[in-house]
């Protein structure tokens, strides 16, 4: 069983959370109907995500195996055959199109829209796989599309309206781990000599200045998030205060970045950082009191 969850990397899920954003801003968390719409959104994403990775696997197999770490995945190892993990592909394709009838018949917002969203990541994801993760700079700005799409496709889910500052906060955010992942890569090329083709259009200097140019950016699109009128009418002006939540944990991953060298996947610092952690925590505490109990 084991063998199979890593087949989907459902650690990876954690990453769907974004399809939440919407109704979590939108004050209506508490809604049981909208949050079962969310969750809905949550559990195709996260399935779609799994199937490219399958295929991805599948595709890279004979480079997995010559890489220190990656060899390990159950298909590069050996765990799991290529005829089993396209029966698991073909199997997770019929559950997200079974799963998508059901929110068609049961659930008030499903609709075209979010359908065209889920394509659109399939489709995008695939082009990443087969060519697109071979380019310099397309290759990250897919993945924060990526993100982007999660949070489309929440608010598709729910018929919630979303802001424009946070799909730009999304992707910015997005393509901060993107890049810092990317320097991480060239850290690892320069000790052990291997590498992937889009990091020649990468050296350490360039991740280190497009990554202090994102974070940068990233600050300034949460100051404007929490200074536009509709965002201060909704949680009071004390929103403005949460930026120091957002400006530590940046400077934290910098520092992780920069400083420590961490090489490391930025999904798996978000896992092991107790201080980022915490800064979240206290951000989504801060957040849920605003939201919910500043009137």
């Amino acid at each position: 069983m084991i063998k199979y969850l890593k087949l989907l990397r459902i650690e990876q899920w954690v990453k769907n959370i974004f399809v939440f954003v919407p109704l979590f801003f939108s004050g209506k968390i508490f809604e049981f109907s909208l949050f079962i719409e969310s969750l809905f959104a949550f559990a195709v994403f996260s399935l779609t995500a799994s199937s490219i990775y399958i295929i991805n696997d599948y595709i890279d197999i004979e480079a997995d195996r010559k890489h220190p770490i990656k060899r390990r995945r159950p298909l590069a190892s050996g765990a799991i055959s290529k005829s089993v993990a396209r029966l698991v592909f073909v199997g997770l394709l019929c559950l997200i199109a079974g799963l998508v009838c059901i929110g068609f018949c049961c659930l008030e917002h499903t609709d075209w829209r979010f359908v065209a969203i889920i394509v659109s990541y399939f489709i995008m994801n695939l082009a990443y796989t087969f060519k697109l993760k071979h380019i310099a700079i397309i290759d990250i700005s897919i993945i924060a599309l990526g993100f982007v799409l999660r949070v489309l496709a929440g608010g598709y889910a729910t018929g919630i309206i979303i802001s424009q500052w946070a799909i730009l906060l999304t992707f910015v955010l997005a393509l901060v781990l993107a890049i810092g992942k990317r320097r991480g890569e060239l850290i690892n090329a320069q000790l052990t000599g291997k590498t992937r083709r889009a990091l020649d259009g990468y050296n350490v200097q360039f991740a280190d200045i497009a990554l202090s140019v994102s974070v940068t950016l990233g600050i300034i699109s949460y100051l404007m998030f929490t200074i536009t009128p509709e965002v201060q009418e909704r949680f009071g002006q004390k929103v403005f205060y949460t930026f120091i939540f957002v400006v530590f944990a940046f400077l934290r991953y910098l520092q992780q970045t920069l400083v420590y060298n961490r090489t490391e996947s930025p999904t798996k610092i978000i896992y092991r950082d107790r201080y980022i952690q915490l800064t979240l925590l206290l951000w989504i505490l801060c957040f849920l009191l605003l939201i919910y109990y500043h009137n």
